[in-house]
């Protein structure tokens, strides 16, 4: 299965068309559409995998697994110790990027939760 092949059946197992799943990943309304004839860059495939909520090996085909495993090297990770030029990079929601208001949201929530451990 080509990748193009591939992120055109996760989109629609998540009710997206091609042309939603390339807007909501910031790319041209056609731009996967081009994947069938070209390998697309680095940052739109990562983007689209965040929007499909799956790994860019998965996108590859070099997975099956749509995630990717845990391994012992990867631990959890501390919401409190994670600073905003690093969010997202670590955590979003359904693929999508945590808003700087939600953001905030969060970390007051966490913050209410550090006052109740003491």
């Amino acid at each position: 299965m080509t990748i193009f092949e591939r992120t055109k059946e996760t989109a629609k197992s998540r009710g997206y068309s091609l042309q939603e799943t390339a807007k909501k990943a910031g790319l041209s309304q056609n731009a996967i559409y081009n994947w069938k004839n070209t390998t697309p860059s680095d940052v739109s495939l990562n983007s689209v995998a965040n929007v499909l909520g799956v790994s860019v090996d998965y996108l590859l085909g070099n997975t099956d697994e749509m995630h990717p495993s845990k391994s012992e090297n990867n631990s959890a990770i501390d919401l409190r110790q994670v600073d905003d030029s690093e969010r997202d990079e670590l955590i979003s929601a359904n693929g999508q990027p945590i808003s700087d208001s939600d953001w905030e949201i969060i970390k007051a929530v966490l913050a209410k939760y550090e006052r109740h451990e003491d």
